[in-house]
């Protein structure tokens, strides 16, 4: 690097730096040079393992051959890097392999090659112009792409805090100087900590699909998360199936001359069919998240190929478009399993052995066409419900990033599951009479010779009989089941990535 652009970081970089000032990750060896990127004799791994070793030496303040969260500390101050420790701790978190809470030589050099290969992917997804420098336009645009709206005049106090040679712009070797002993990776951290619809479920999948990061896709941490989010969703729906059934027997139900309250609802049921059930229509309601979620992900990729944007994270717009799309296609292939558990929720002691028996009734008695009752409102209801809870969310995740991200993105878990919280309630509020509507449809059985009914006539009927409130008939358990359902679907959430073997940041 020029004398102009050295900085406090240089002597940190001079051990991944080949001499020449070339990063090592970043060009094609040529004939003979047997992996340097120069060619050069003095660019040997020999030499590059000397000087790597010269700078644990400089950070193992200690002399114990391990560098532990004190050493890095003293050791970074003494180069001019000054890291807090919940930094510490994320760098020696990555790097423990052998979890004793300390790096030694090998687990060093393994995190800062890792490391490096992370910030060259984030470089150059900011890089939008590929010229291998960045500017504060670049970092505003990449940040709304994701939905994030900062000034230019608070990119330019990003860049500034990493500009070393006063231009404006960061080239790679300024963003890898910064950025290489320093575990918050910006952009990329945002997708990692702000998911919300693989994390939480509160019974609908409606919500437009998480963005995974460059990362995520490559080491195939993607599906790792879509499973530990379906896990997490088959717990949650199961915990609050009593709730789930009392919203569809009270929007089926309940009417001026039916007032049926959540205390007497819940007796009711038990009165009928015992404490079991309250969890009638939850089998078919988890059996459903596998092939929902699987076809959802899968057309929202597709979809984003067809859209043909050049950028690896959508716009909101485009996310919007292409997640409600995904939701179309995913609730078109499961529909039937909607109309079996409003069926199965609503069935009395002794009506079905079963889903099969079930299914089958449905199929004699009323044929193909009774599975796709409802269909059209639950397909209209997708949009605001998608519409809504992304925008929400949004504008809740922009409010805080903005005001409280420091040196992470991580907002915590009582930001995120109020965000969660929120956003999801505003959604369902409003499709809700839509997902009424539907499931009048769903329940009723078809009569030979008896007129169809039809989503308009049933609109004009409810409001006609009981007036507008009877549009929101099961709201009162439906959102008392949104905390727990969060809550819940989180917790395991975090305990199955765990499992799984999901690296947390």
């Amino acid at each position: 690097m020029p004398g102009a652009r050295r900085s406090l970081a240089s002597p940190v970089m001079s051990g991944v730096l080949c001499p020449c000032g070339s990063p090592r990750a970043a060009a094609t060896p040529g004939p003979g040079s047997e992996g340097s990127p120069c060619g050069r004799a003095a660019c040997e791994a020999s030499e590059q393992d000397r000087r790597l070793r010269a700078l644990f030496q400089k950070l193992d303040v200690n002399r114990d051959g391990a560098l532990c969260i004190h050493d890095l500390a003293v050791g970074l101050g003494r180069l001019g890097l000054h890291r807090t420790e919940l930094d510490l701790l994320k760098i020696v978190k990555a790097g423990d392999k052998d979890l004793d809470g300390q790096l030694d030589f090998e687990e060093f050099v393994h995190y800062l090659q890792d490391h490096e290969k992370k910030l060259r992917l984030v470089f150059k997804s900011l890089d939008k112009k590929n010229d291998g420098r960045i500017d504060a336009q670049e970092i505003v645009q990449s940040l709304r792409d994701l939905g994030v709206k900062i000034s230019e005049e608070q990119a330019e106090k990003i860049l500034k805090s990493m500009d070393k040679n006063g231009t404006m712009t960061i080239d790679w070797n300024e963003w890898r100087d910064y950025h290489l002993l320093h575990p918050v990776e910006n952009i990329p951290e945002i997708i990692l900590y702000w998911k919300h619809s693989t994390i939480f479920d509160v019974g609908e999948n409606l919500t437009v699909p998480d963005e995974f990061t460059v990362e995520e896709r490559q080491t195939g941490m993607w599906w790792r998360h879509l499973v530990a989010g379906g896990g997490a969703g088959a717990v949650s729906r199961t915990c609050t199936a009593p709730l789930d059934r009392l919203k569809v027997l009270m929007q089926v139900h309940a009417s001026r001359s039916n007032n049926m309250c959540i205390i007497g609802g819940f007796t009711q049921m038990i009165r009928e069919g015992g404490t079991r059930s309250l969890w009638r229509g939850n089998g078919i309601n988890v059996l459903k998240i596998a092939p929902e979620s699987a076809i959802k992900f899968m057309a929202y990729e597709q979809i984003k190929r067809f859209i043909g944007t050049d950028q690896e994270m959508l716009r909101i717009h485009e996310r919007l478009l292409a997640g409600s799309l995904a939701g179309a296609i995913a609730q078109s292939s499961i529909y039937p399993m909607e109309v079996l558990k409003t069926r199965m929720a609503l069935r009395k002691t002794g009506q079905y052995s079963g889903m099969l028996d079930c299914a089958k009734n449905i199929l004699s008695k009323e044929g193909m066409a009774a599975f796709y009752k409802g269909y059209i409102p639950n397909m209209l209801g997708i949009i605001p419900y998608a519409g809504i809870d992304l925008a929400v969310y949004e504008t809740l995740k922009n409010a805080w990033l903005q005001r409280y991200a420091v040196n992470s993105a991580d907002p915590g878990v009582f930001v995120l599951l109020a965000c969660g919280t929120i956003s999801s309630t505003c959604g369902q509020l409003a499709s809700y009479p839509l997902a009424l509507v539907r499931t009048r449809m769903q329940a009723q059985a078809s009569v030979e010779g008896a007129p169809e009914v039809t989503m308009r006539g049933l609109f004009k009927h409810i409001l006609k009989t009981e007036g507008a409130f009877g549009l929101y008939r099961g709201l009162a358990p439906n959102f008392m089941k949104v905390i727990p359902a969060v809550s819940i679907s989180y917790v395991v959430y975090e305990n199955l990535k765990m499992t799984l073997g999901v690296q947390s940041r």
